[in-house]
């Protein structure tokens, strides 16, 4: 599989979109996260009449949850550096935005989400006070990224395979870390907001059990495919990466999932109630 040409924020510079691989990872994410993100959204009061921006939408399923949650008189803008697996539709706007060095309207928002986006930008603390700004007064920002520091094998056949997906999980920490990334940036992202100025901040956490069913476990699983080449650069090799595919596949096989921080804040000042 080529891999995607860097980004000039190193965006997306490991996970492209407009390929079979990036649909199933969109399809993974949403059907592993979705159920996360979305009831804090609900619960936040997010509804009809409500100016909304997603960064990095990827495939767009909380852009078109949005849309209809926020009609009539709403409105959302779905944003990706590739925008190509996005489709505008009623109440939806799709656009290119390289989120770090492209401007945003100021106080233009009800609510910023971003979902597993700014742990791929190197300049993440300065992207996050310009999501921060583009905030009316009042608004919401809801950041949701993983820690991936703690996602052990649970199950295996054996010390080996143990072994194996430990080594897995190893070498795609190092190549998101050699592309710009923090992979354990989730648990310093409430900080962050409050550290961005941010009032009211909020956090949810989830972890869960993966399994051969398990659309989280199926995020990895295209991880093999997807990043393979950033991944044998690691040290893995294709027989490796065939092997832990075998392995996660197990009917009898689980581990935890990586940790997913679902954090909020509001920008100070009045907004909608």
């Amino acid at each position: 599989m080529s891999q995607p040409a860097p980004a000039r924020d190193g965006t997306h510079a490991v996970f492209g979109n407009g390929t079979a691989h990036s649909r199933d990872q969109h399809r993974c994410v949403a059907a592993a996260y979705d159920p996360v993100t979305l009831p804090r959204l609900v619960a936040a009061g997010v509804g009809p009449g409500w100016h909304c921006l997603e960064v990095g939408a990827g495939g767009g399923s909380i852009a078109r949850w949005l849309a209809g949650r926020v009609a009539p008189g709403g409105s959302v803008l779905a944003t990706d550096l590739d925008p190509r697996d996005l489709a505008p539709g009623p109440g939806l706007e799709v656009a290119a935005l390289d989120v770090a060095r492209d401007p945003l309207p100021e106080a233009a928002y009800d609510l910023v989400v971003a979902r597993l986006v700014l742990q791929h930008v190197p300049t993440r603390e300065a992207v996050l006070l310009k999501l921060v700004r583009a905030l009316k007064p009042g608004g919401l920002l809801q950041i949701d990224e993983i820690d991936a520091s703690y996602e052990p094998p649970l199950l295996t056949p054996d010390a080996e395979a143990e072994a194996l997906y430990v080594r897995f999980l190893q070498a795609k920490t190092a190549a998101l870390r050699a592309a710009g990334g923090d992979p354990h940036w989730g648990r310093k992202v409430p900080a962050a907001l409050r550290a961005a100025g941010l009032t009211a901040v909020d956090v949810h956490l989830h972890i869960g059990v993966r399994h051969a069913q398990d659309p989280g476990l199926g995020l990895q699983l295209n991880h093999t495919r997807n990043l393979r080449d950033r991944l044998t650069e690691q040290g893995m090799t294709q027989e490796d990466l065939d092997r832990v595919g075998r392995l996660m596949r197990d009917p009898s096989f689980r581990a935890a999932s990586s940790v997913l921080y679902s954090v909020q804040g509001r920008r100070s000042g009045r907004g909608r109630p």
